[in-house]
């Protein structure tokens, strides 16, 4: 370019801290679209907010300049988004463009906090141009903050008709004529000032004042929700008005729309499209060159399953043990809990640098624990970061801690679901009254269309926040307290409340999280039945790990004719319902009369308990649904089965009590037999032999199966056990 035209973006802050080189308080970048006039961009903000910093990347985007000005103000005006206020900025701006001498010069200013660029100063400044005009204001289609005023805006042959000052764009004489009057306190409406100026016929005919009605340059977003929609075309993310069927410039999330311009914000500038995806990053780092220091807290509100397997996951999380201190508050107040967590601080617990446990005896609610947790992290000055991880959350990801850190957000979530659901652990948008409400884009980040990191308005059950937060924008104590909102709803509306961003990222696969409905605490492994409402941990628990690969690498066997051997169950699944039938104890006589049969007769008895008086029956036929029928349709081409069962037990060989069972045939279409124990380890003898065939199964493998017809064929019997105890799960199995 032979000649570079310079534009300057001046902004108020404090503070400005964006990894970019500051020379004399100015940043500057050189566009490539040199127009005759030059541009200086003016925004006020007195502290570097989450807002602010995606207003720079934006400006960065399109190659503006950010100068500095007003470093150590401190902000007096107040929320002007539920009352007025402002006037502070007409003071910066007045002084600001008081040293300000190039009469040539064109002058944007906007708010900071809840705008983002769409364009770049070449459309910015020929939409202008052909405005005519040498002041335009953006525009409202609600008046605010004196409605008495209303009459007295004059009438527009299209759009809004109500002057808005949170962005505009003019000649800088015409501007300095505009600012000259103002003498008011920084608590006044900066929005009242300027109306009054558009709304005098003189004053507005003196400095050349019109409005954006069209919305052509600037979009305001409170009261037009409806009318702007994203429009994504060749590689390029703008905000329509379809109103108007404008591609307005700069997007303001004015008044009570910030979690709007926060959605907007996820795609403009080109933050996301669907042909490159996510293409910016945010301030993530590329590796962790030094561990922080991590306080992991940990809070069982309600009953869980699979509370073992959450430790087991917690020790493979890959970071430095000896940078994670545990934080763990146990709710509940039953037993249920406390011997696995007694065993995993007693086997584990020196791993980490500390571990500090608050059990149910402290009475403390959901939202109390969680305010003492994070104030833990918060009173340590080596604490640099906070991770907050609920106990039904499945974390398969063992990097989730390092992608989190790296990431390096204030707030950031691994999105996880649930299974089979469209549930997560974020809120794309909130409805009216701060519920929970779908943004459009919902659905597409939780099944994967949409990938990348996204700005939210709610948060729960996982996520990592910075140490400094909890000491400086989220010091207040009781995060988590409200009289209206549940605690995870009152800790993020004070988060938002604070400017600080929510983010959730799908950029990797993190884990899930399991439903705790229908638990049961009333056996002895409750997890047992968990084959209903978590089938997918159920499986990882009590499947045998090798079952998905049987047929893929032809793992079934077959010792006898038409007998099929593979593995079923895993070594956890096989003791636990040892276990549970040892713990019930009530096992049968082994004589032939049998009241829970039907008939009352049983003409080969065995020492049993039947699945059903563990209440296990409706759990064991869905594992023979889900996990023997598959097999048996490949075995038996053409037989289909519903796992019609009308006998499921468990079976007791013990030498002094019942070692043996003599031949007989099974009252089956086929018959299953999982060995429950380990043969030489637990047991010696046992086996089972096909006497038509005179083939024989001398060494069960424990967790595998035996497969075969029931009548007719296979007659069969138990072979002696000799020593030991042998368990054996028996179904027979019709059509």
């Amino acid at each position: 370019v032979a000649t570079a035209c310079v534009v300057h973006i001046v902004t108020c802050m404090v503070g400005l801290n964006l990894g970019e080189n500051v020379r004399g308080g100015s940043l500057t970048f050189f566009c490539l679209w040199c127009l005759p006039e030059e541009l200086v961009v003016v925004t006020v903000a007195t502290r570097e907010t989450d807002g602010f910093k995606r207003f720079f990347r934006s400006a960065k985007h399109f190659n503006y300049t950010v100068k500095v000005l007003g470093e150590g103000e401190k902000w007096k005006s107040g929320d002007h988004t539920s009352s007025p206020g402002g006037g502070q900025k007409v003071r910066l701006l007045k002084a600001a463009v008081e040293d300000m001498k190039d009469e040539k010069q064109i002058l944007l200013f906007v708010e900071s906090y809840d705008v983002v660029f769409a364009s770049g100063p070449s459309e910015l400044l020929k939409k202008f141009q052909q405005a005519r005009h040498k002041v335009v204001f953006s525009s409202e289609s609600l008046i605010w903050p004196d409605r008495h005023l209303e009459d007295k805006h004059p009438h527009v042959a299209e759009g809004n008709r109500f002057l808005g000052s949170g962005g505009f764009i003019g000649h800088l004489p015409n501007i300095k004529e505009m600012l000259a009057d103002w003498t008011g306190e920084d608590t006044d409406s900066d929005q009242l000032f300027f109306t009054n100026i558009y709304i005098d016929p003189v004053k507005r005919k003196s400095i050349n004042i019109t409005l954006d009605s069209r919305c052509r340059l600037f979009q305001n977003l409170h009261g037009a929700l409806d009318d702007v929609v994203l429009k994504f075309e060749d590689g390029r993310v703008r905000a329509r008005n379809v109103l108007y069927d404008t591609l307005p410039v700069v997007i303001h999330g004015n008044g009570p729309t910030k979690l709007q311009i926060n959605y907007l914000g996820n795609y403009i500038p080109n933050m996301w499209t669907f042909e490159t995806g996510c293409t910016i990053y945010l301030n993530s780092i590329s590796s962790i060159s030094e561990y922080p220091l991590v306080l992991i807290a940990i809070f069982i509100q309600q009953p869980t399953p699979f509370v073992e397997v959450f430790f087991e996951r917690l020790l493979r999380l890959q970071y430095p043990k000896n940078r994670l201190k545990l934080f763990i508050y146990n709710q509940v107040t039953e037993a249920h809990h406390e011997g696995q967590l007694s065993s995993f601080v007693k086997d584990h617990g020196s791993l980490y640098q500390d571990v500090k446990l608050v059990g149910p005896e402290e009475e403390m609610d959901q939202a109390a624990s969680r305010n003492l947790g994070f104030d833990v992290c918060r009173k340590d000055e080596d604490c640099d970061y906070l991770f907050v991880l609920d106990i039904e959350v499945v974390l398969e990801n063992e990097e989730t801690l390092q992608i989190l850190i790296e990431q390096n957000l204030p707030i950031v979530a691994p999105m996880i679901t649930r299974v089979g659901r469209l549930w997560s652990n974020f809120w794309g948008a909130l409805s009216a009254e701060g519920y929970y409400a779908r943004s459009e884009d919902y659905v597409d980040i939780v099944q994967g269309r949409r990938v990348g990191v996204w700005s939210v308005p709610y948060l729960s059950s996982v996520y990592l926040v910075k140490a400094g937060l909890l000491r400086s924008e989220l010091s207040t104590y009781e995060l988590f307290t409200s009289s209206l909102l549940d605690p995870d709803m009152a800790y993020c509306h004070n988060v938002r409340g604070q400017g600080v961003f929510m983010y959730v990222t799908n950029m990797h696969t993190f884990g899930r999280i399991l439903s705790t409905q229908n638990y049961q605490t009333s056996h002895l492994h409750n997890d047992l039945w968990q084959i209903f409402e978590n089938p997918v941990d159920w499986q990882e628990r009590y499947i045998h790990e090798n079952y998905t690969r049987i047929m893929r690498d032809q793992l079934i066997e077959t010792p006898c004719p038409d007998v099929y051997w593979f593995p079923i169950l895993s070594d956890v699944g096989c003791n636990h319902i040892v276990e549970e039938m040892e713990h019930f104890g009530k096992w049968s006589g082994g004589a032939t009369t049998d009241n829970r049969i039907q008939g009352g007769y049983e003409n080969v008895p065995t020492i049993d308990i039947h699945m059903n008086q563990i209440n296990f029956e409706k759990e064991w036929q869905k594992f023979l649904l889900e996990y023997i029928a598959p097999i048996t349709e490949k075995m038996y081409p053409g037989y289909f089965t519903k796992c019609s069962t009308p006998l499921n037990f468990v079976v007791r060989y013990k030498p002094d009590e019942q070692p043996l069972l003599v031949p007989h045939h099974d009252a089956s279409t086929f018959t299953i037999n999982v060995a429950l124990n380990s043969k030489d380890l637990d047991y010696q003898g046992g086996g089972c032999r096909f006497l038509r065939y005179n083939c024989s199964v001398q060494a069960p493998r424990k967790g595998w199966t035996l497969l075969h017809p029931g009548r007719l064929t296979h007659y069969h019997e138990g072979l002696p056990t000799t020593g030991g105890v042998r368990y054996i799960a028996v179904s027979f199995v019709d059509p």
